[in-house]
């Protein structure tokens, strides 16, 4: 064999071989797995910016989020059409390299591509057909690829959407509790006036579990993040912000062991702990620039923690009127920082990078404008 259609045969398997580990590491590997000799998260690495930008720059209002809305299911038949191509670029050009053994015999690389393409595809039209074992390998093989990746997409288009309703039934469900865009002061607030505070440990539980589906499926899933919301001024970001918010003035500000206020802190740290885990591992996994460390003192945590004094004694003031008791200020307000630096500086770049509609005290808050959406 010439050394020219050596190379044509090793970089072919080289392509086929990528593709179809992309493939296999995006779909059939149900966890969280590395970008070496992978496509698909640098398609979205290399689109998402300049969408994100396009949108957040040219369009307003409804087109926007009609817009950024489009990307997943946008991004997901470019992925697919990118192993495609891939696919039959590498069978091409290995199927180039053992041009004498098909009839009539190749003559161009165009006339490979056909054939890999053809193959691949199943369709088969008789009109070329391999005669040595190295041909019908290669074509046999393409045409199994073709069924594999065709198959195994369907079978993510699926999981993807599956996993989005269950991801989304819950986060509805805040827009009468925690208001549009939700907000974890009012959350509690919410609680305290329809005399349901017994029940916000139920709901952290709850909450508790959501976390650890989105923290499965999201690092199985990288694309399934950008499926956005069907609703207007919600997001799974700001959500699950909300909670954690609401959690850590739980375990900070609010008094409890009395008839008076909340009975425990334990499904509030629960929920706290597996929701400042699911934030911090996401943002490992999108390669955010955030700190790698827990702020050393309270200057470090005050600056991380995202809330001016100002914004905390505010909210202080409203759950004290939705009758709460309240811990001592000056301590809580340290507590507060030291629990919210842990997740606000990794939550608030999740939220920008995801174009996430803003929310209090979560990602560009300067047009927040928050809607109370309660249950009358």
């Amino acid at each position: 064999m010439p050394w020219i259609s050596f190379l044509e045969l090793l970089f072919g398997a080289f392509l086929v071989f990528v593709a179809l580990y992309d493939v296999f590491q995006g779909v059939v590997v149900p966890r969280w797995t590395g970008r070496r000799l992978r496509l698909a998260p640098y398609v979205i690495d290399c689109v998402w910016p300049r969408w994100r930008a396009f949108a957040l720059r040219r369009l307003k209002g409804q087109q926007r989020e009609d817009f950024l809305g489009n990307f997943a299911p946008f991004a997901l038949m470019l992925i697919l059409l990118l192993w495609v191509f891939v696919l039959i670029l590498g069978f091409g050009l290995m199927l180039h390299a053992v041009r004498g053994g098909i009839k009539p015999p190749i003559e161009d690389y165009g006339s490979a591509f056909y054939v890999a393409g053809t193959a691949l595809f199943t369709i088969g039209f008789g009109d070329i057909v391999g005669v040595s074992a190295a041909a019908r390998v290669l074509l046999l093989l393409a045409g199994a690829s073709g069924l594999a990746v065709v198959a195994l997409v369907i079978s993510l288009t699926f999981t993807l959407y599956d996993s989005f309703k269950q991801r989304e039934t819950l986060v509805l469900t805040l827009d009468a509790r925690a208001g549009t865009p939700p907000s974890g002061v009012m959350l509690l607030e919410t609680y305290a006036q329809f005399d349901l505070v017994d029940d916000l440990a139920p709901t952290f539980a709850a909450w508790e579990i959501w976390s650890a589906q989105i923290l499965e499926t999201h690092l199985a899933y990288p694309l399934l993040p950008f499926f956005r919301s069907s609703h207007d001024s919600e997001s799974w970001v700001s959500a699950l912000g909300a909670v954690l918010d609401a959690a850590t003035l739980v375990l900070t500000t609010v008094e409890t062991g009395n008839e008076y206020s909340i009975r425990s802190r334990g499904p509030a740290h629960m929920m706290y702990s597996l929701g400042s885990h699911a934030v911090t591992d996401l943002s490992h996994w999108f390669r955010f620039a955030v700190a790698s460390q827990l702020p050393q003192n309270v200057d470090e945590a005050i600056q991380e923690a995202g809330v001016e004094r100002g914004e905390w004694e505010a909210a202080r003031r409203r759950l004290q009127k939705a009758g709460y008791k309240l811990r001592e200020a000056e301590g809580s307000w340290l507590e507060f920082v030291q629990h919210r630096a842990v997740y606000a500086q990794s939550l608030n770049t999740m939220a920008k990078h995801f174009a996430s509609p803003p929310s209090q005290w979560i990602g560009d808050r300067s047009s927040v404008a928050h809607l109370h959406h309660r249950a009358q």
